[in-house]
């Protein structure tokens, strides 16, 4: 969600800044996920003043232009040649300064210089409205009528402050917060200043002729139904002020009648819509619901097959009744057009089930069905409604046609949840002021009755406590905990002090293994290898599993119900995960990306009770197993003067695997080539014939899948497995006291021969000697022959007794050879 820096002091006074906003929101649980500074034009007039003109001669070399001095609150004038005839001594102007870069409203930024005009010195420039991307004139300098000192910023002057959007990760369960009033009580409940919402007194009837007949025949879908009518009305661009409210957060002005409902939405949290008058049929406006498949056509002007559950917004014509899928989407004959000159305009409260249900059936989702789905304050809907009557008369004209229709039978009640202080100081773990605890919830509109107070001497009352009457749009604050959670997050988590001596009610045992270290200790390694830890959800897209379901290990696990389509099953792999978060910083322009993650996947599994039939499943049983992923892709490294760019290849992701494996001292391991759709190509390394980790060339339809083009190289280790294999005795080894010797080997082998088929029979053959077998060169070319490659391969001996003599080196080498020739049928080149 976002909200605007500058409209939500329209509700609260801010003194603090954006950034500083930005952290008291987060610790409010608010989460502030970015900040942007949106400037009301391009640049935002950076280094543009406003000046005087204190004198203005011709230009001795050229007809055309003046020199000027100028006065723009500096020491000395300064000296700017222009060429606009309009310019004369005693004007106020706009003036670039040297440095400043000008955003013309057609044409390429300009930075300005000091420069020499035909022979004079110009430092600055006189301003035309075009120049400054004011406007499209050219015709001269813009000349001001003003009494502001010089050098005052043009910005302060057009009134052209910037704003900023600031972006919420908003949780589900705080809906009370998707608005700007809602963000601006926690803001108020956090300081204590007072809020301030716009008056709604001057909200007048002028006549009764636009009167319809409103019902609701499905109350439990919609608790609370209100509307009124206004006539006379003009559509047509909005003014500026709106515009500029809407464009702030992220929204296209489409015109003055909708973009009052969808400010108020977003001021209030109240969705509202807004029907053409002229098309309700029969003078009356039904809430209920229409026959299975009935055809409805919406805004988009898509049609869609209503379901016997879906609440509608009905005219009175029972032929063409559908209007609107009510808190959803409107449908495309009753909006507001060009042509429209009365409306009915409605404000309601609808069932947060019932609103959920349509959108998961259409998979249709609107910022209206994002609260009513969630739940809004059943409160709202007048006051929301008086607001957009009044802004509608002041952005459209027009007259209040009706009374208010307020269809209420059963009132939402508050919340009554009984609290006790012990609970309070047990769950906090201090013991906060009793009156601040009541000063708080007073400030988050939750309200004390039945307060029982600790008795003044030191025996303890374990009744004492109070009943809360939280505000129903409080959906989310229902429990004790509830209500301990809202005074904890005002009062602050970082107020709580930790105590000198941590205790705990009982002692756990100690593995001989510790997970969350090994999982520490690895995250240090790669972090020390360049790679950045990604945390994702376990959430994903069907279509992910969809496109390698042969290799997944069981059925998906599936959301009952999921928020969207797009994360309605737990994920199989870790793959996708690590893809997205690639597209998001590639589309940010961060090129060279190494991540690594640590997170638990999820199945379900077939159960089959002994001794029934194969077939027969007697259950269905949820898997979850913890994965480790690493993911590379671009160039190994930033371009730098001492190494030219390097694209990452393969055996990069192999030396950061054997890193990982390195850490957990797993080194023993077989390899052999991937058989998962995962990958293009690759290796698995296996340890009992068990797999601990696949890598290799993520399988292009599966970069396809999130609109990634480069290649990408990807690991996925089984993290329990590696786990099992981890052993936390160290071995070390005295220095050895004699050296090693190196030989090195040219092998003519079959293409099918990898390093790995090498590297076993060398110390198959060699126990005792071989310390290790590196491979520097591989060659293929026509002059082997036709199937063939070539292996430069070096060979490190050693003997931790003696020095070696060449006799033994000889023969050692000469075992190996004989080895490579009758195993890998190899050609030795010498």
């Amino acid at each position: 969600m976002t909200i605007s820096y500058n409209w939500l002091q329209q509700f609260i006074e801010l003194t603090e800044d954006p950034e500083q906003v930005g952290r008291m929101l987060t610790s409010t649980g608010l989460e502030v996920e970015g900040i942007e500074r949106i400037e009301a034009i391009k640049g935002g007039l950076e280094g543009v003043v406003i000046g005087t003109v204190l004198t203005c001669e011709p230009h001795p070399d050229a007809d055309k232009l003046r020199l000027t001095t100028v006065d723009v609150g500096g020491e000395t004038p300064l000296n700017i040649v222009c060429g606009a005839p309009n310019v004369a001594a005693g004007q106020r102007v706009v003036v670039a300064l040297v440095g400043a870069t000008l955003y013309p409203s057609d044409g390429e930024p300009l930075t300005i210089k000091k420069a020499k005009i035909r022979g004079a010195a110009s430092e600055g420039m006189l301003c035309a409205e075009d120049e400054i991307g004011l406007g499209q004139s050219h015709a001269g300098i813009m000349v001001l009528t003003t009494d502001v000192p010089n050098g005052t910023p043009a910005a302060q002057y057009f009134k052209l402050e910037p704003d900023y959007q600031i972006a919420i990760g908003l949780t589900p369960n705080r809906i009370d917060a998707a608005s700007h009033w809602g963000v601006a009580r926690d803001l108020h409940a956090l300081t204590g200043r007072p809020l301030c919402m716009a008056s709604v007194d001057a909200f007048t009837v002028e006549n009764t002729d636009l009167t319809l007949d409103v019902r609701v025949e499905t109350p439990e879908a919609c608790p609370r139904y209100a509307g009124v009518t206004l006539s006379g009305l003009t559509v047509r661009e909005s003014p500026e002020w709106l515009k500029k409210r809407l464009l702030s957060i992220g929204l296209t002005p489409i015109n003055n009648i909708v973009d009052v409902t969808n400010f108020i939405c977003h001021d209030l949290g109240q969705p509202l819509h807004a029907f053409d008058a002229d098309q309700i049929e029969g003078g009356a406006v039904v809430v209920k619901t229409l026959p299975e498949g009935t055809p409805f056509v919406t805004l988009d002007g898509q049609e869609r097959k209503l379901k016997a559950t879906d609440l509608m917004i009905c005219n009175g014509n029972p032929d063409t009744a559908g209007m609107c899928i009510a808190g959803v989407f409107g449908g495309r004959k009753s909006g507001v057009s060009d042509q429209t000159t009365r409306i009915f305009l409605e404000s309601a409260h609808f069932g947060a089930a019932s609103v959920r249900q349509t959108v998961q059936a259409h998979d249709l989702r609107t910022d209206a069905s994002f609260r009513f789905e969630r739940g809004t304050d059943p409160n709202l809907p007048i006051y929301a409604l008086k607001r957009a009557a009044l802004l509608i008369q002041e952005v459209a004209g027009g007259n209040i046609s009706s009374d208010i229709v307020d269809i209420y039978p059963d009132p939402v009640q508050p919340f009554r949840v009984p609290v006790r202080y012990r609970n309070i100081d047990r769950l906090i773990g201090i013991k906060i002021d009793r009156d601040r605890i009541a000063q708080i919830l007073n400030a988050l509109d939750i309200q004390l009755e039945q307060v029982r107070p600790e008795p003044e001497n030191d025996v303890p009352d374990r009744e004492a406590g109070f009943v809360a009457i939280v505000p129903p749009y409080r959906v989310d604050v229902t429990r004790e905990a509830d209500v301990i959670e809202e005074i904890l997050r005002i009062y602050g988590v970082d107020n709580v002090p930790l105590s000198a001596t941590l205790q705990a009610e009982s002692l756990s045992e100690f593995p001989a293994v510790d997970v969350n270290q090994l999982q520490a200790r690895v995250g240090q390694v790669m972090a020390g290898s360049g790679f950045f830890e990604i945390m994702s959800l376990s959430l994903t897209r069907p279509a992910y599993h969809d496109a390698i379901r042969t290799s997944l290990p069981g059925a998906d696990v599936a959301m009952l119900n999921p928020l969207s389509d797009e994360l309605s099953v737990m994920r199989q792999t870790l793959l996708f995960s690590a893809l997205e978060a690639m597209v998001y910083n590639l589309n940010r322009r961060q090129k060279d990306l190494k991540f690594f993650e640590f997170g638990k996947v999820y199945h379900e599994k077939e159960v089959v009770q002994n001794g029934a039939d194969p077939g027969s499943v007697a259950g269905r049983k949820y898997v979850e197993t913890m994965r480790m992923s690493l993911a590379m892709v671009g160039n190994t490294q930033a371009e730098n003067w001492q190494q030219k760019v390097q694209p990452v290849a393969f055996h990069d992701l192999a030396q950061a695997v054997q890193r990982v494996l390195s850490s957990l001292r797993v080194r023993q391991f077989d390899t052999q080539p991937t058989d998962s759709p995962l990958f293009q190509y690759g290796l698995t390394y296996v340890v009992n014939k068990k797999p601990l980790v696949s890598l290799g060339l993520v399988n292009p339809k599966l970069t396809k899948l999130v609109d990634l083009k480069q290649p990408v190289f990807y690991a996925d280790f089984d993290w329990q497995a590696i786990v099992k294999q981890y052993s936390g005795k160290a071995k070390y080894e005295e220095v050895p006291r004699f050296p090693d010797v190196r030989r090195d080997l040219s092998l003519v082998l079959d293409k099918g021969t990898n390093f790995d088929q090498i590297s076993k029979l060398a110390h198959q053959t060699e126990r005792k000697l071989l310390k290790t077998v590196q491979v520097f060169d591989v060659y293929e070319g026509e002059n082997l022959g036709a199937g063939k490659k070539s292996y430069s391969v070096s060979f490190l001996l050693q003997d931790p007794t003696q020095t070696l003599n060449d006799t033994v080196i000889d023969k050692t080498m000469q075992r190996l050879m004989g080895a490579f020739e009758r195993d890998l049928g190899a050609i030795i080149r010498k």
